[in-house]
């Protein structure tokens, strides 16, 4: 017998957010809760099921959740926001995974700022993060529904420089992985530097670059079950390149760059 793979229904934030929890049959010693974040748009949980299911097989119990507006919660997509899009995460988290249980968090494109929300939230229970794609956002869209004024906001030249998520990933201490697709039509180069940059300053950190591949990484990734599970094992590599766990310091050989097709 399997992985236990549940569709659930919690009510957070005053909606009801439809999610998958997917418990491994043979939970690993220090197992962590991952929670796994789709983009905006058309992002949905059910591309990110294939890789809950993939964090079950190494022994951490996974959840994957439509934010409201989005695949099959209620809500209107215009009515979200940065803000909610963290509350409603961190609702799942303290519904399924209890308090004292770390957590990876692993956000797809608008997750990349929700990923630093949480990791504000949650501290140090956070030990380990994975970006595809990811992007951030100013400070004062954080509360701005997605409509017109949202649009307006992030389409100023460069408003991303402006995004808190840049200080928080560059006092995060525990292990990250950043996922680049060869070509990404959405997300500015400049975006990626800068998270490249943040996440070198204390992290365990490492890049992958996929081959092949475009922005939407859930997609891409949902149909190639080695490159998912290439991820995977890149982002829960053995501890190396001289730092101990959530050390503060930079390796001396630096951030590592792989490449993956």
């Amino acid at each position: 017998m399997g992985a236990v793979t549940r569709k659930t229904v919690h009510a957070a934030d005053g909606e009801q957010l439809s999610l998958y929890t997917v418990r491994p049959q043979h939970e690993r010693v220090g197992a962590h809760g991952v929670v796994i974040m789709h983009g905006a748009g058309t992002g949905g949980k059910e591309r990110n099921l294939p890789f809950a299911e993939d964090f079950a097989a190494y022994g951490h119990p996974a959840a994957a959740l439509d934010f409201s507006g989005h695949g099959e919660s209620t809500g209107e997509l215009r009515a979200l926001s940065l803000r909610r899009r963290r509350d409603q995460a961190a609702a799942v988290i303290d519904e399924f995974f209890d308090a004292a249980r770390p957590l990876i968090l692993v956000g797809f494109s608008m997750s990349g700022q929700t990923v630093a929300d949480l990791v504000d939230l949650y501290g140090g229970r956070v030990t380990a993060i994975l970006l595809c794609a990811p992007g951030i956002y100013a400070q004062d869209a954080w509360d701005v529904p997605f409509g017109a004024g949202f649009t307006e906001l992030i389409r100023r030249p460069e408003s991303w420089r402006a995004s808190q998520a840049l200080d928080t990933y560059a006092r995060f201490d525990g292990r990250a992985l950043l996922v680049v697709p060869e070509q990404d039509a959405v997300i500015p180069h400049g975006v990626t530097e800068l998270l490249r940059s943040a996440l070198a300053t204390r992290a365990d950190f490492a890049t992958l670059r996929l081959v092949g591949a475009g922005h939407q990484l859930g997609s891409w990734l949902a149909g190639r079950p080695e490159a998912r599970r290439n991820v995977i094992s890149t982002l829960l590599r053995p501890q190396s390149y001289g730092r101990a766990p959530r050390a503060g310091a930079r390796p001396a050989e630096g951030p590592v760059e792989l490449t993956s097709s």
